[in-house]
């Protein structure tokens, strides 16, 4: 395994994307260890892995993202969060993680939201006053909140590689994803008190209803998806195209959608689902390889070798993970580690849906963390700054990600209490 290791960190070296460094490396080592003949079987590993009726969620989940933001429907929530707490110090950082919280429930993906959301709210909190490395800092660990309140495109490929319940995930990410939420709007609350950020005007009682009407549609998807799959009129697989029909109908009656948009989010859907698609293939490769190796069955031995507590085992996983997502993206963690990570689950006897909402947070965490925190490259772009400049303004929030990551790791109430209050077969 050392060899294989050897082979995907030069080649990552050397430049050649993840996937291909993933897809290529796990070839290469089969060929090297006298496996030449499992080669030609690899094309077929490769479909098997994306040959999943529930994959379709990602595509469908994508565009509907897309056709809401393209539609004014981001716009619309930025507002209503201005309207509700725009007018306390440092509004504008408040505005921003309440309105990442409300976007959470309609892109799927936190580097569509860092990119939606930092657009717009990177360069208007510079304006009142706010320094832009800390507005870019807490953007990026804001968008830590998507993949945790449905739809979640992290947790759609944990569910596919796991078994575990998609719908009962995305009911469980819920309450840690509001938790999260309400973390970061004190701490911005905090902030902006202590450094004496400047105010916004409040905002009359009468434009604050206006403004909670236009944002109501963009407010109803996560509860039609939620609320649709819970009471059985249609799958998670279903919910993801009637978010669609949902997002292009809003869209359309708003007048905001043209066919230039909607092909314009067609296009940035079909180039996302691929390479999604593309690294889900290629890691396929990677998996058999772990495999073929018994790697799950020596790494859970390894350590139950080090110790057999339960809390030391945890603490080993969410460091291995922390460590992992800080140079590769989510997914890719997520596929190479799940032969490992299904193994010692079932040796720590871990529900799987509190398993796979931890292992969630942990692998997004990584986006929001340097060298290779990718939803920091995207605030660092729109903002200007140096990466060196928002990673230390990251720091005090990464801590609080951690106070969170410990709390669904040690308290399945935290994860499993809403699942099983509605009780939904999913």
């Amino acid at each position: 395994m050392i060899a294989f290791l050897g082979i995907f960190a030069t080649f990552l070296l050397l430049g050649i994307p993840i996937s291909l460094a993933l897809g290529v490396g796990g070839l290469a080592y089969l060929w090297l260890s006298g496996n030449g003949m499992l080669v030609v079987a690899m094309p077929q590993r490769m479909l098997q892995g994306i040959d999943q009726f529930v994959l379709l969620t990602i595509p469908l989940f994508l565009l509907a993202g897309n056709l809401m933001n393209l539609g004014g429907l981001s716009g619309r929530m930025i507002g209503f969060a201005n309207a509700l707490v725009g007018h306390f110090r440092g509004g504008l950082s408040l505005v921003t993680v309440l309105a990442s919280t409300l976007f959470a429930g309609i892109s799927g993906s936190a580097i569509a939201q860092a990119s939606a959301i930092g657009s717009f709210m990177i360069p208007a909190m510079a304006r009142q006053g706010i320094p832009a490395a800390y507005g870019a800092a807490l953007v990026a660990m804001s968008a830590v909140i998507d993949p945790l309140i449905p739809p979640s495109i992290t947790m759609i490929i944990f569910g596919v590689l796991s078994g575990a319940s998609i719908g009962q995930m995305f009911i469980a990410g819920i309450v840690p994803g509001l938790i999260l939420g309400a973390s970061l709007l004190g701490y911005a609350w905090w902030k902006a008190a202590k450094n004496n950020y400047p105010r916004m005007p409040r905002i009359p009682w009468n434009e604050r209803g206006v403004s909670l009407v236009a944002a109501i549609p963009a407010l109803m998807l996560p509860v039609i998806i939620v609320g649709g799959v819970k009471t059985g009129i249609f799958t998670v697989t279903e919910s993801a195209a009637v978010a669609v029909a949902y997002a292009l109908l809003v869209g359309l009656m708003h007048r905001e959608l043209s066919w230039d948009k909607i092909w314009q989010a067609l296009v940035t859907t079909a180039i996302a689902t691929s390479g999604l698609l593309f690294i889900l293939a290629m890691a396929n490769i990677v998996a058999f390889v772990l495999t073929i190796q018994q790697v799950p069955a020596s790494f859970a031995e390894m350590l139950l070798g080090v110790s057999d507590n339960k809390l030391v085992i945890l603490l080993m996983i969410n460091i291995m993970l922390l460590v992992l997502g800080k140079f590769l993206e989510p997914i890719t963690v997520m596929i190479v580690t799940m032969p490992i990570l299904l193994k010692v689950a079932d040796v720590i006897d871990m529900d799987l849906v509190q398993f796979g909402v931890m292992v969630t947070l942990n692998v997004v965490i990584g986006m929001v963390t340097p060298p290779v925190g990718v939803c920091l490259f995207v605030v660092c772009a729109i903002s200007g700054q140096s990466l060196g400049a928002v990673s230390r303004e990251v720091i005090p929030m990464f801590l609080i990600c951690l106070g969170l990551l410990a709390l669904i790791a040690l308290v399945p109430a935290v994860t499993l209490w809403l699942p099983n209050f509605w009780a939904p077969q999913l």
